[in-house]
């Protein structure tokens, strides 16, 4: 009888202690719940919030064209971390396109720290130079990668700077030409190199002492005509010369075929000036050079006169929109001429080219 009436006592005893176990189970689970929630895009609406993205490019070839983007949207975290990551390695001759956006957004945060936002690019590039890297985060514009100059048919005195400063800006780059040619522009001195270097401005070298762009050989003996000049002002290896082609000029494809020929063998660098619009006989000249030498359109500098924008200020200057061919390598933009005030024209330059200015 005794046995009997402590049955029910330890039924209920053993129905008690599961019951507890299993509550306790309940409540361990909720704890061990993720306290991020996230979403697609890095968007984050928990309370405490970890996002850390890593992004690495290598990169090898001719040309390359990377694009990155990565976006954190964060709502309502009281205590969030953010940790952006990218990493560019890369090893191209020439024609290299970056593009890195990083957006952090962070609503009502106690504490929220952004940190490790990071833009890392490396690598190499021939002597032909680098159609120009283009990072942007948070807004960087390409408009970043250029600057401002000027270059002129003067001679550069201290009081023709003085005008330039004061009238339009401070220029980093500064056009000007070797050799006189009568009655158009005057030839550079050593005297004026050293002054504009001296003010922290670089010199775009020209030539235009020729009248007619036709012809192979004529083509090679204007290139060795200017590099003979150049190498009697002092001018050292690795600039870019420019050939000045007007509109007025005729030209054909062998003439810069010749040009490109001359100065790869020289130490300098071929360039050439001119109104690149597509309906100029200049525009398709080059381009069928370029058809029949994929080397001269990789290494050889276009500085275009189109389209006119007309004369700026430096502040006032217009978006980086030159007009080239198609894969060019750019190196400026003349977008405006003939300035009624210092007798000069307005540019933007691509900052890469800085390396290829004397």
């Amino acid at each position: 009888m005794e046995r009997r009436g402590l049955l029910p006592f330890v039924v209920t005893a053993f129905f008690a202690v599961m019951i507890s176990l299993f509550a306790f189970s309940l409540m361990d689970s909720k704890d061990d719940a993720p306290k991020t929630q996230t979403t697609t895009d890095g968007q984050s609406k928990s309370n405490d919030s970890d996002i850390s993205n890593q992004v690495k490019n290598n990169i090898k070839g001719n040309k390359a064209n990377v694009n990155n983007s990565i976006d954190n949207d964060l709502n309502n975290g009281e205590d969030s971390q953010i940790d952006n990551n990218v990493t560019n390695d890369i090893e191209v001759n020439v024609d290299v396109n970056v593009t890195n956006t990083i957006k952090n957004k962070a609503d009502k945060n106690q504490d929220s720290n952004q940190t490790g936002n990071g833009n890392e690019n490396s690598g190499t590039k021939d002597s032909s130079g680098d159609k120009g890297a283009k990072n942007d985060q948070d807004g960087k514009s390409e408009d970043d990668e250029v600057v401002w100059g000027v270059d002129s048919a003067s001679l550069t005195t201290s009081d023709l700077l003085s005008c330039v400063r004061e009238n339009f800006g401070s220029p980093k780059v500064w056009g000007r030409y070797l050799g006189e040619k009568e009655g158009v522009s005057a030839g550079i001195t050593p005297q004026e190199a050293e002054l504009l270097q001296r003010n922290d401005i670089k010199l775009l070298v020209i030539w235009n002492r020729f009248n007619e762009a036709t012809g192979l050989e004529n083509g090679q003996s204007e290139a060795n005509a200017a590099v003979q000049l150049a190498k009697e002002l002092g001018i050292p290896e690795g600039v870019a010369i420019f050939a000045d082609i007007e509109p007025d000029y005729p030209v054909d494809s062998a003439f810069i075929e010749g040009w490109y020929q001359a100065m790869e063998e020289s130490p300098y660098h071929p360039g050439i000036y001119g109104i690149f619009d597509k309906e100029q006989d200049l525009t398709k000249s080059f381009s069928q050079a370029a058809a029949e030498n994929s080397s001269l359109l990789e290494n050889t500098f276009i500085w275009t006169a189109a389209p006119i924008a007309g004369i700026t200020k430096q502040e006032q200057a217009p978006g980086y929109k030159p007009e080239a061919p198609a894969n060019s390598l750019i190196a400026g933009w003349q977008y405006g001429i003939d300035a009624k005030a210092c007798n000069i024209d307005t540019n933007l330059f691509n900052k890469d080219i800085l390396d290829v200015l004397w």
